[in-house]
């Protein structure tokens, strides 16, 4: 039988190091995936430290389109199937949609969309064999319209939805499907976004290890949202008594302060 691993992608900073970190201290085998080789192997260095087994180290622009091809290659030839898989690679980019760069947006949605959805596709047959999970790295901007963000705010949406649906579909033949959904979290995201923290930020702020422990806590008990946080899981509560408008407005005013 192959050995299993988790899979993470986007591990080289942020929610994705501290999932390698988590995975690793509980006994799972971790395959990690960004372009920045030499941060991977880092922390794969870090981990074996810790006596964790020893990390596949798979560096990849994940925006690319023969992406999934290149990790699939890479366990392949490690000799490895997927157990688990946490899509966390993903950017946004701040700004009126009409003044940012187009190509720039269209790579955002082949990373937070297509390569996502490419990468659990793909190894859904191997998550079911051995009865794993996937936790998809959404956003509590998944429940909001995102003007100022809009491109990034409807990738997310996406992530929920199909993770939402996939929780539903695969949860009978024994795969957990989770979205994780946070607040700001403070990481290198913000500064490639192109905006500082503000308020809310400070208010909503969960740091990356609670963000990756809650995702794995959520995951292993198969809940289908995990909202990190008291005050980011009432956002979408409220939301059902508040009219879509008036939502967007808010939403609007919000990131105009950034």
């Amino acid at each position: 039988m192959s050995e299993r691993v988790a899979l993470i992608t986007g591990a080289s900073a942020g929610i994705g190091a501290e999932f390698a970190r988590l995975f690793a201290a509980k006994g799972h085998r971790v395959a990690l995936v960004a372009r920045r080789v030499e941060t991977l192997e880092d922390l794969a260095k870090e981990i074996t430290g810790k006596g964790g087994t020893a990390p596949i180290v798979i560096g990849c622009d994940l925006s690319q389109t023969n992406a999934g091809d290149t990790v699939a290659a890479a366990l392949a030839s490690a000799g490895v199937q997927v157990e688990y898989l946490v899509n966390n690679a993903g950017f946004g980019m701040f700004g009126d949609a009409k003044t940012l760069d187009a190509a720039g947006q269209l790579n955002m949605i082949d990373l937070n969309v297509k390569t996502l959805t490419d990468l659990t596709l793909r190894f859904t047959d191997q998550l079911i064999r051995h009865r794993g999970g996937v936790i998809n790295v959404a956003s509590i901007a998944s429940f909001l319209p995102g003007p100022g963000m809009a491109v990034y705010y409807a990738s997310k949406a996406y992530v929920l939805s199909l993770s939402e649906a996939l929780h539903l579909e695969l949860g009978g033949q024994g795969v957990r499907v989770t979205a994780l959904c946070p607040g700001p979290v403070p990481t290198e995201f913000q500064q490639r976004a192109g905006f500082k923290p503000g308020l809310d930020s400070l208010i909503l702020n969960v740091s990356p290890a609670d963000v990756a422990a809650a995702g794995y806590r959520g995951m292993m008990a198969g809940r289908r949202v995990v909202l990190p946080g008291l005050l980011v899981s009432l956002i979408p509560f409220f939301m059902r008594f508040v009219p879509r408008g008036v939502v967007l407005a808010a939403a609007g005013a919000i990131q105009r302060k950034r």
